[in-house]
């Protein structure tokens, strides 16, 4: 009997072993990689939202170490297929992009991406609304469209920060 320990440092130890190809090396199923790569981000997020006054929250979110398993984990997925990703991304096409993302590896390399970018981001949003004491209720919605929707929603911030700069912090 496998235990959860035992089961995830397969995965990890199994990652590099697999290709950007539709069959898949019977040691490693991206889609368990893909869920536990979205499982990762979770608790960071649900701080930044849901406990942004918490003393815990911001000593967590200060640290550069907060996307270091996402940015750990890309590196394993894509580093061993560098090979084949780099024709996609230097000479980017809509056919090899989509090639890319077509398979299950690819497509699991890419959420990888957009998921510590994403909260990248995020954990900036997060930290510029503490150094400047705006209120939570401006940032949680900020937060939680750059969660659902990506980056974009930092300029969108960027811009209501201006007018909520003396907003109490509640």
């Amino acid at each position: 009997m496998l235990t959860r320990a035992t089961y995830l440092y397969r995965i990890v130890a199994d990652v590099g072993s697999v290709h950007i190809a539709p069959q898949l090396n019977a040691g490693v199923n991206m889609s368990t990689i893909f869920r536990l790569s979205s499982l990762l981000v979770l608790p960071f997020w649900g701080l930044m939202i849901l406990l942004p006054r918490w003393r815990w929250t911001t000593r967590i979110l200060r640290s550069r170490f907060v996307i270091a398993a996402l940015a750990a984990l890309y590196a394993a997925l894509a580093l061993p297929r560098l090979a084949e990703i780099w024709p996609g991304v230097s000479r980017p096409t809509l056919d090899g992009v989509a090639a890319l993302l077509g398979s299950p590896a690819g497509a699991t390399i890419a959420w990888i991406h957009f998921l510590a970018f994403d909260l990248f981001v995020g954990r900036w949003i997060y930290l510029d609304s503490q150094e400047r004491r705006i209120s939570a209720w401006v940032t949680a919605p900020a937060l939680f469209l750059t969660l659902m929707l990506g980056p974009r929603r930092r300029n969108r911030f960027t811009l209501r920060r201006k007018g909520a700069e003396n907003t109490t912090i509640r």
